[in-house]
């Protein structure tokens, strides 16, 4: 049994929802990629076997660019982008945006900033 806290998270609609087992005392990134300076996202990475898709697989739509190893996926209904898939340095990966985690109030985050424009 896992002793890193869970947490539940999804769209703004609710089409799509997940739990995802994921410690938040650990820094989150903020990237100044071109999408995720756009988006805003708060990125934390797990391993696909910390995260469970609970509803909105078929809700799901697929953005990829550049080289086209990260699916960026949002809800096809509200647009929001609560999480993404790839493939990291340890294996298959899922990026979790933790402002779509539900009661995490991300001003209390330890936030690392990431020169993702440079690469």
């Amino acid at each position: 049994m896992s002793t890193t806290p869970s947490h539940s998270g999804g769209c703004h609609c609710g089409a799509v929802r997940y739990r995802v087992e994921l410690d938040l005392s650990k820094p989150v990134i903020q990237c100044n990629c071109s999408i995720c300076a756009r988006t805003g996202t708060l990125l934390a990475f797990v391993p696909e076997s910390s995260f469970t898709l609970e509803k909105g697989e078929q809700n799901l739509t697929d953005y990829q660019f550049n080289k086209q190893v990260i699916h960026h996926l949002f809800c096809k209904t509200c647009g929001i982008r609560s999480f993404a898939r790839g493939t990291g340095p340890n294996g298959p990966m899922v990026a979790v945006n933790t402002r779509c985690l539900d009661d995490v109030d991300v001003t209390r985050l330890n936030i690392q900033h990431v020169d993702g424009k440079s690469r």
